[in-house]
């Protein structure tokens, strides 16, 4: 009866997701929060060549931020980095080719990128993806984890020692509110028990991985600042191709992709005083609650070990 109650509960409150609950909750904003100049700070954004990860590199590249756009198509990632130097004029953007499903990939991008770099000020986890069959990578991994969760997990990990070379370091992780409606299951992390396989509650588990991740790196790196996120049901490329029914229901109410990438921005540049505590959860610029009322999605200290345990074993066999 709870998870019926709670379900309901968040479908009620959808409207605050769309671009009437953007709206209402800009009213609130501080817009000399993005008031900022970005010059002598560099920022990776991974899933950059589209969608709000590339409306928040646009809007970095405009404050003078040097901006390091992680994509997994070389031409579409090309395009997104000429459009974004046309548009800001700040030429300090860089295209890196990376398939975040791959981990062996993401551990050699890490150590390259920090033997390459000084440091590395503000990390966004944007990548993603919301596959509707279960796909095996040739890792004989499911795809959704490998890219949503095991890829976030090792690119975070891997990039650490860089970022803590920063006097104000960052990690972003583009969450989903989808993850409200699901509880950690540390039982099934490939999803072989998952009949039907279902991709949006595959992909609202991995939101939920996140989460806890998040508070996991919060409380073992206190110089650096962790953040979730939720943008709201935005119009990007990715919400029209993995859930096309939900798009043509709900394509006049989504937000924009600048709606939607705001928080990011905010995140990623506002002055720290601002911000929450770390590992907090954001929707709009505010911190909220990561749980529904009554909560039965909250796991147990033992669930989260179990998985932070089975991504770091993971990520020492791919590491090797």
């Amino acid at each position: 009866m709870s998870i019926f109650r709670n379900t309901v509960w968040f479908l009620k409150g959808m409207k605050e997701y769309t671009q009437g609950g953007y709206t209402a909750a800009a009213k609130h904003f501080n817009e000399d929060d993005l008031n900022v100049k970005c010059d002598g700070r560099s920022y990776m954004i991974t899933g950059a060549n589209s969608g709000i990860g590339k409306d928040a590199a646009t809007e970095i590249a405009r404050r003078g931020g040097t901006v390091h756009l992680v994509c997994r198509n070389a031409e579409y990632g090309e395009t997104a980095k000429n459009e974004i130097i046309e548009q800001t004029g700040n030429s300090n953007v860089h295209l890196h080719i990376l398939d975040m499903s791959l981990p062996r990939d993401v551990h050699a991008f890490t150590r390259k990128f920090s033997d390459e770099q000084e440091k590395l000020d503000v990390l966004v986890n944007n990548a993603g993806c919301m596959v509707n069959t279960r796909e095996l990578t040739k890792d004989d991994l499911e795809k959704n984890f490998a890219t949503n969760t095991l890829g976030t997990h090792i690119i975070t990990k891997g990039l650490l020692d860089l970022l803590k070379k920063s006097s104000d370091p960052r990690v972003i992780i583009v969450s989903s509110g989808g993850m409200l409606v699901q509880k950690l299951n540390v039982n099934d992390l490939q999803l072989e028990k998952m009949t039907p396989f279902d991709g949006t509650m595959a992909y609202a588990q991995n939101k939920r991985q996140q989460i806890v991740m998040a508070e996991r790196y919060a409380a073992d790196e206190p110089t650096i600042q962790f953040a979730t996120m939720h943008p709201g049901w935005a119009d990007t490329p990715a919400v029209r191709n993995s859930m096309p029914d939900f798009h043509a229901k709900m394509k006049d109410k989504l937000r924009t992709v600048g709606q939607g990438a705001d928080t990011i921005t905010w995140l990623a540049i506002v002055d720290r005083s601002k911000l929450a505590n770390s590992g907090d959860f954001y929707q709009d610029r505010t911190a909220v609650s990561k749980h529904l009322p009554l909560a039965w999605t909250k796991s147990s200290k033992e669930d989260e070990d179990k998985l932070m345990n089975a991504l770091d074993e993971m990520y020492k066999k791919f590491g090797q």
